[in-house]
């Protein structure tokens, strides 16, 4: 599945002929899933954005059934799993008050992920909803379930109002980026270089957030390039609040940037936006303990033309291996792909900024290497950890030793 899109994601799961792709027709009021008798007309999982009033757009993901059998059935299961990686709410559909091992084993993986579930006992036109059932949902798996029929969808309203209560708000109530650190009015310099990398005519995602981020909090946002930032600030006398920078160019701007003003890079920012901070905290300083023979993961979370000083790919492991001065041995995985290899091959795995996922997509990405103890990073965190200037690009958020300590 591919992870570009920052919309809440609400994946569909149940046993083959249960009905999920008729709910979906239901929830969206269009003919965009297949609908059949025949069992195991849905194959891989497929997309749908929708509106929901009081969440905003969100998609729909359907999935094949788990129940599915022979060797392409299990292929379409192994699909419909990964997919939970990638969802906030699990719908869990079931036929004729049955909760069987199937159901029993989705639930707990969407438990182990972090994801909250709904039951949604659909056909009740043939079968209604009996209290027993509705109690061990209640009691055995803490979810709520809903009663349903996709073929009068009477009770479409119930079951969207259902779906809001379970869905968490933090999945389409964006937290402020930079807000809790400016006060209205205050100038952030944003310093931007337009290099190789730099997409022609437009700016990079996170670039564009933040800008929006400083508007939005009322504040003002001065965008230069690198070369600018002498002249500008001698000329002006201007004294930012803030100053955040492209990673890439982290040196330069340190040198630029008063050691009065906060200098922090937009992968920093990213990390406590959208990453798990405290365990980034924790584990970029493993970088100096890197031995020969290390393997590093780099994830990459989007797919984009490969320049040939590419961060994540060329600049990140040089730098790295020029810090350490071991024999290290790098792995890139882009998009929301499967890892060629174990998990725990690896000494360090260093993660983009992920502003193309969801933050739910990034922590589960990331899940794997923290339950098996490998220390985690970010790409800005990292590249201000090898040049020297780690403490000054994360104090704007922690602002003490001890606050490191409390974040961990």
């Amino acid at each position: 599945m591919k992870g570009r899109e920052l919309k809440p994601h609400i994946g569909i799961f149940g046993r083959r002929n249960y009905g999920k792709s008729s709910i979906i027709n239901v929830l969206t009021g269009q003919d965009i899933a297949i609908v059949s008798d025949t069992p195991g007309t849905t194959t891989d999982p497929v997309k749908k954005s929708i509106e929901i009033h009081g969440i905003g757009p969100v998609v729909l993901v359907d999935t094949a059934g788990i129940d599915d059998s022979g060797s392409l059935g299990e292929q379409r299961i192994k699909k419909t799993r990964q997919t939970i990686q990638s969802i906030d709410l699990g719908l869990i559909v079931i036929n004729n008050n049955e909760i069987g091992e199937e159901e029993v084993q989705l639930f707990n993986e969407l438990y182990d992920y972090g994801v909250p579930a709904l039951f949604i006992h659909n056909k009740s036109d043939i079968e209604p909803l009996k209290p027993t059932t509705k109690h061990t949902i209640s009691n055995k798996f803490s979810a709520l379930i809903e009663d349903f029929s996709a073929v009068d969808a009477q009770n479409t309203e119930h079951l969207i109002h259902a779906i809001k209560k379970a869905i968490p708000a933090t999945a389409y109530q964006t937290p402020s980026m930079l807000g809790d650190l400016l006060s209205y009015g205050e100038i952030v310099l944003l310093i931007i270089p337009i290099d190789i990398e730099a997409p022609d005519g437009r700016l990079i995602l996170p670039q564009v957030q933040a800008i929006r981020d400083i508007l939005d909090n009322d504040s003002v946002a001065i965008v230069l390039k690198e070369r600018e930032v002498d002249a500008f600030l001698k000329k002006t006398g201007i004294k930012p609040k803030l100053a955040v920078t492209d990673s890439s160019i982290f040196l330069k701007a340190d040198a630029s940037i008063p050691k009065n003003i906060p200098l922090t890079g937009f992968s920093v920012v990213l990390a406590r936006f959208k990453g798990d901070f405290p365990k980034y905290l924790e584990g970029t300083p493993k970088i100096s303990d890197l031995k020969d023979g290390d393997r590093i993961l780099l994830l990459e979370s989007c797919t984009h033309h490969v320049s040939c000083d590419d961060i994540g790919r060329v600049k990140i492991p040089r730098w790295i291996s020029n810090f350490t001065g071991k024999q290290l041995e790098y792995d890139v995985v882009s998009g929301l792909n499967k890892l060629e290899r174990p998990i725990t091959d690896y000494a360090l795995v260093i993660q983009c900024g992920g502003c193309m996922i969801t933050r739910k997509q990034l922590i589960n990405r990331l899940k794997p290497a923290i339950d098996a103890g490998i220390p985690v990073t970010n790409y800005g965190m990292s590249i201000a950890w090898v040049q020297g200037i780690y403490n000054r690009a994360i104090a704007p958020f922690v602002k003490s030793a001890e606050s490191v300590e409390d974040y961990l």
